[in-house]
């Protein structure tokens, strides 16, 4: 016979082999093949798929047999451990481990056999493999598993039966499930409800002189107004008015709203932009639509204000290097303000810098986060203040130092108000227009033209250094002009005034008598050029330009002197001859008047022969020519003319007939022991040089003083020392004088003459110092700890010694400076007034200029916070402590500051928490005012500590070496807590034993002592709690007990409702914390679970037994007595039908003969029905705004509590979906009620007096149970 045919989803055929199934086929049908003979085969290849045991030796079926036998063994033996954990108590955990492995191998190794039917995927054998390993840990380590419970409930599908009142079983879903209670529906067919907002998206709006007015967006939604009714409060006055749009301007704005609509659905919001002229608080007060029904209102306000304008109060323009800008913005808008400026110098910026203004209103909503549309209350708004809103006028005064010259120019950025109007000002300098975006056309921008100071002084001319000019000529000023700046830019015209005194008018001190003379000139800065040519003393005063008033720096005085006109004396002698004593030469004494070096011009003729040129030049005043003829005859010797240094042109002697005939031994001598360098001298003292002489002692020195052309002879006799010491008489000229060496005669009394001479250099005038200006003034305001360069003005002779002090600082003593710079500086270091005491040049003591030897330096000061004492902040032991505060409540302190704005404070925040790590926090403010905020954080319990570590201003950074912290401190509280130590335990209370019962401990942390509120609760009352209060708590524990007069029957929660602690701080205790239960029972008892009396059919009525089971329960039903089992400490009755059901006693299997009688009376009532629309499903069609009347017939006792339901109307093929849900009660036993919203209104829920019934699942559970 052939193979059985096969359906898809059968197994496989087994594999047989090739020649086993032909032959097998052969014998099956009776035929026979012929025998032909076959050609030569190879052998065939083993198939990778075969069963690793043959089938030739074993068919498929037998392996099968064997593994499901080898299986079912494992199972057995798997068994027989599962029952030797119970006698022998092996370790389950190697049982497990065991059977794991064994299946594991068992399955694992199966798929290796290649047995059909048993080969499966890898994804399946990691699934058994799974259950096998829950089964072995279910039998090893004996999990329960809940057989019993699972064939019960497995019953129940097929069999579910309930014991009743009349102790007869019924099925609960035929007396739970009864749907001819509730019947009937109304369905009412409405256009969808409207809605409108004013401004949605919090557009912010401003009105100036240009921008006039704004529109106010007024979105309405799915409606057609008719009436529009806006509140504006007046910002200045507080004044309401009540602005009404009426239907016709509607129109015209739902035209215009219409034409913004493009390409959206009709459907869409629609935006009315109603055009407002004046400022004010803006509120959507009422909107009635076409079926004179008020739309509902999404409370949004609206601020219209005044823009925010920032300015420049002009000052004037024109600055010079180290001027003060001195300049102020103005800003006129409603705080918090936010303003930003930028700097440009020489068309480079220089950043912006940003001020913060904050507002000084307490109730400004705009300083806070905004979490509603609201703005004021919501519900009067009679004698609201809205102060806030108003612009206010703030001044900010800009001061900073222009330390280059050229272009300077600050700009208005942009200014921000607090509600968010922006105007940028930047943007329209750009677009070239002011007028154009609405801003005024006050200054926006400050330019400042700022200038070099000029600087004058003289050059290569100085009081110690005379000008020296030729009589009648005269000499250009020797000026030197320059500027602050690094390069010396043209100044154009400069304006300069110098004093002047003639030479004869000059006091002792070569300086200016009461009658010199004050002359102002004007020269060009790139060619100062002014001549002057009478003699005398002229020292510059002042020097300014066109804008700027410049600084005299020294040499500011010259001296200009005419020297006197060159001149010649001569005395001649022959030169003997020292053996036979004939004249062999003339030795001429010249005698020079005028300014060296000189220049003498002579002839010497041979009488009878040639004539001779010849020219002296001479440096000295006095000199000696030696002429000695290299041929014997009669020379004359002629002097023709003489020049100076000055006066350059020959001035000729041939009118004073200086003719010279030769007359004609080895004189004495004498020299200067140093004659050079020049010796210098002060005004007023002697000098003294050294002279050597040669000869025979003693002897007889003759000399000439010379100064300004007069000469003074003196002579020494009786000199026995070959040193000797010449000492001058007081020089009271200043100037030069020359001292020469006319004659020395020795022992023997020849006189000879000598040309030895020496330049003795006399000051003019004393040395000076003192102080010179900065800034026109001899006072400076300096950062505090800089280095401040005070300048001197020195006259004399380099180097200088100067000596000053400073008279704030006594310990200090007595400084000294050295100088080689008429017009140095002395760095100081200290604020203080400096005085100078004493000065010396190179050779001379000096004089200190009294009017200008004082010069004060002053720091500017450094930037402080103040901390401001109150009733709430005190200072104690080096810091502010504020008050003590609860967690989680709201508090700040206010800071002032003293400096230059803007200021920056930077503080730090610590809290130290109760058994927490120490946290801290850095925070910054930045105020363009005085005054600032710092916001106290309380949400954390602990000690707060806020230190100001850094404050600086525009001229200072913080320097920690000159600010002392401030530190802030406050406690906050941590809100007191109380907890039941054992929560979630069952304490037990005997209803007969008054003083019985266990305390239930409760711990408290806080400060005692404590105050608290505990709430009882019965469960079947959960309604009317009891309230326990227990003031004065001074201990952290305490032992409640509940006083038997707030326990009933049952089981009750305790629940801790607040706690306060001795700060005041008080919490209330999460509803959700735990609790304890106190259940108070009989032995026997019984208690009702619900404390209701009165119960409805289909609902259970359920007690709780107290004793030991199993209980008899006597009650009786409808007047006959019966009596009931109760294997546990439940008992339940399913109430099937009306009537009065009491439990008269109860016993339980330790008080069988004796009953505990009690009288629990409940009364079973009918259930309640209702009718809507006579039971039918009625249709009502209505217009927007109109009303439908719903007609509901009830049937119980009244009064009635009735839930419906608004569903929404759905197509074929949905369900509907629930729209909304009210509840109402009737009085009678019928009602009508009007409906204007689109729905099926149908009811879900009845309640009368007693019962209800839903056709709703309600909090998790169905059938008859109110809902409230």
């Amino acid at each position: 016979m052939n193979d059985t045919p096969r359906l898809r989803s059968a197994y496989p055929s087994s594999p047989r082999p090739g020649h086993a199934k032909d032959r097998r086929n052969d014998e099956a049908t009776g035929v026979s093949s012929p025998s032909v003979p076959l050609p030569a085969q190879s052998k065939p290849e083993q198939d990778p798929q075969a069963p690793l045991i043959p089938l030739t030796l074993m068919d498929a079926p037998s392996q099968r047999l064997y593994v499901a036998s080898f299986y079912l063994g494992l199972i057995l033996w798997r068994v027989w451990d599962f029952y030797g954990l119970a006698s022998d108590e092996t370790d389950s955990f190697q049982l497990f481990m065991k059977w794991v492995v064994i299946d594991g191998v068992v399955l694992y190794g199966l798929p290796g056999l290649k047995i059909p039917w048993l080969q499966w995927s890898s994804a399946t054998m990691t699934i058994l493999f799974a259950l096998h390993t829950i089964f072995d840990y279910v039998l090893m380590f004996r999990v329960p598993i809940p057989l019993e419970a699972w064939l019960i409930a497995f019953a129940r599908l097929f069999y579910d039966r309930e014991l009743t009142v009349s102790e007869r079983r019924v099925r609960p879903a035929s007396v739970l499930h009864n749907s001819s209670l509730i019947l009937g529906k109304q369905i009412i067919h409405i256009l969808p409800e409207g809605s409108a907002m004013l401004n949605p998206n919090q557009t912010a709006y401003c009105i100036n002189a240009f921008t006039t007015s704004v529109n106010l967006p007024i979105q309405i939604n799915q409606t057609t107004p008719i009436l529009i009714e806006l509140l504006r409060i007046d910002l200045d006055t507080s004044f309401n008015e009540t602005l009404t749009i009426h239907s016709k301007e509607i129109e015209k704005l739902k035209k215009q709203a219409e034409k913004q609509l493009v390409n959206r659905a009709p459907t869409s919001p629609r935006y009315l932009q109603y055009s407002v002229k004046k400022t004010g608080l803006y509120r959507l007060l009422k909107v009635v639509d076409e079926s004179k029904l008020e739309v509902q209102r999404r409370l949004s306000d609206t601020l219209v204000v005044r823009c925010p304008s920032a300015y420049m109060r002009s000052v004037p323009k024109t600055k010079c290097i180290g001027d003060l800008s001195n300049f102020y913005l103005q800003v006129d808008a409603t705080p918090p303000i936010r303003i930003k400026y930028s700097k440009l110098v020489n068309n480079q910026e220089r950043g912006d810098t940003v001020l913060t203004i904050p507002t000084k209103s307490p109730l400004s909503p705009l300083a806070r986060q905004r979490t509603s549309g609201a703005l004021i209350s919501r519900d009067s708004v009679a004698d609201v203040d809205i102060s806030w809103a108003r612009s206010q006028s703030t001044t900010i005064p800009v001061n900073e130092s222009f330390s280059s010259s050229g272009s300077w120019q600050y700009s208005i950025d942009e200014v921000q108000d607090g509600i968010g109007n922006l105007i940028d000002y930047a943007n329209y300098r750009f677009l070239g227009s002011h007028r154009r975006h609405g801003t005024t056309e006050l200054p926006l921008e400050q330019e400042f033209s700022v200038y070099e100071r000029p600087k004058a002084a003289l050059e290569g001319c100085s009081s110690q250094h005379a000008l020296q000019v030729p009589k009648g000529k005269s000499v250009r000023l020797p000026l030197q002009i320059s500027s602050t700046g690094t390069k010396n830019a043209d100044q154009g015209t400069l304006r300069l005034s110098y004093r002047f005194t003639p030479t004869a008018d000059l006091s002792l001190n070569q300086e200016h008598s009461k009658k010199a003379m004050l002359t102002n000139f004007q020269v060009e800065s790139q060619a100062a050029d002014y001549g002057i040519h009478e003699p005398g003393l002229y020292t510059l005063q002042t020097v300014e330009s066109a804008f700027c008033a410049g600084e005299v720096l020294e040499p500011s005085s010259c001296l200009l002197s005419n020297p006197p006109e060159p001149e010649v004396s001569i005395e001649s002698q022959n030169i003997p001859d020292k053996c036979a004593g004939n004249p062999i030469g003339l030795l001429v004494d010249l005698d020079l008047t005028g300014t060296p070096p000189f220049r003498l011009s002579y002839v010497i003729r041979h009488h009878g022969g040639s004539v001779t040129p010849k020219v002296l030049e001479s440096d000295l005043l006095h000199t000696q020519l030696e002429l000695r003829p290299s041929r014997s005859g009669h020379y004359t010797y002629e002097f023709l003319d003489i020049s100076d240094a000055i006066y350059r042109e020959p001035r000729s002697l041939r009118s004073q007939d200086m003719i010279l005939e030769q007359d004609v031994k080895p004189p004495a001598s004498a020299r200067f022991l140093d004659a050079y360098p020049t010796p210098k001298t002060c005004i007023g003292e002697p000098v003294a040089i050294g002279v050597l002489f040669s000869g025979e002692a003693p002897w007889r020195l003759d000399y000439e003083l010379i100064h300004y052309g007069r000469r003074q002879k003196h002579n020494i006799k009786g000199i026995e020392n070959s040193i000797y010491q010449l000492t001058t008489d007081s020089l009271s000229n200043g100037g030069e004088y020359s001292l020469a060496l006319t004659a020395v005669t020795d022992k023997t009394g020849c006189k000879v003459p000598l040309e030895q001479e020496t330049k003795i250099e006399v000051a003019l005038q004393r040395p000076k110092a003192s102080f010179g200006v900065i800034e026109g003034r001899r006072s400076i305001l300096a950062l505090e700890d800089k280095k401040v360069k005070l300048p001197l003005r020195l006259q004399g002779e380099t180097p200088w010694t100067i000596k000053y002090r400073n008279l704030d600082d006594a310990e200090a003593g007595i400084k000294e400076s050295f100088s080689r710079n008429s017009n140095d500086e002395i760095e100081v270091g200290q604020a203080g007034t400096y005085e100078l005491v004493q000065m010396n040049d190179s050779t001379c003591p000096g004089i200190v200029d009294a009017a200008s030897n004082k010069f004060k330096v002053g720091w500017i000061p450094r930037p402080k916070v103040l901390v401001s004492e109150s009733s709430t902040i005190e200072f104690l032991q080096g810091k502010y402590v504020k008050k003590e505060i609860c967690e989680g409540d709201e508090d700040a302190v206010e800071v002032s500051f003293t400096g230059t704005r803007p200021f920056h404070l930077e503080y730090g925040h610590w809290v130290k928490s109760e058994g927490a790590a120490q946290s801290s926090a850095t925070k910054k403010i930045t105020t363009g005012i005085d005054l600032a905020t710092v916001r106290m954080e309380t949400a954390e319990a602990g000690i707060h500590q806020y230190k100001i570590f850094k404050v600086s201003d525009s001229s200072y950074n913080h320097d920690p070496r000159n600010f002392s912290p401030v530190l802030v401190e406050q406690r906050v509280h941590a809100r007191p807590s109380a907890a039941f130590l054992e929560g979630g335990k069952t304490y037990k209370y005997c209803k007969e034993e008054e003083a019985g019962g266990e305390n239930v401990p409760i711990a408290l942390k806080g400060l005692p002592p404590f105050y608290l509120e505990v709430e009882v609760r019965h469960h079947a009352s959960s309604n009317n709690p009891e309230l326990i209060t227990i003031p004065n708590i001074e201990t952290h524990r305490y032992d409640l007990h509940v006083s038997h007069r707030l326990l009933s029957l049952g089981t009750h929660a305790v629940l801790i409702r607040k706690v306060r602690d001795a700060h005041g701080c008080q919490q209330q205790v999460n509803q959700e914390a735990p609790r304890i239960q106190v259940n108070v029972a009989e032995v026997p008892s019984i208690s009702a679970l619900e404390a209701q009396t009165d119960y409805c059919i289909g609902e259970r009525i359920s007690y709780m037994l107290a004793g030991a089971p199993p209980f008899n329960v006597f009650y009786t039903f409808d007047g006959q007595e019966r009596k009931a089992s109760a294997p546990t400490t439940n008992f339940r009755r399913l109430a099937e039908k009306p009537g009065e059901f009491t439990i008269t006693a109860v016993t339980d299997q330790r008080s069988v003969d004796c009953k505990a009688h009690t009288q629990i009376t409940k009364v079973i009532h009918e259930m309640p029905s209702v009718r809507v629309s006579k039971g039918r499903t009625a249709t009502v069609d209505i217009h927007e705004g109109g009303e439908a009347e719903i007609l509901f017939e009830f049937g119980g006792t009244p009064p009635f509590e009735f839930t419906y339901t608004r569903s929404s109307n759905p197509p074929k093929g949905k369900r509907p979906q629930i729209l909304d849900t009210k509840s109402d009660v009737s009085y009678e036993y019928t009602k009508t009620i009007l409906a204007s919203d689109e729905g099926i209104y149908e009811v879900v829920a009845i309640k009368d007096r007693f019962c209800s019934f839903s056709t709703q699942k309600l909090h998790g559970r169905s059938g008859q149970k109110l809902l409230t």
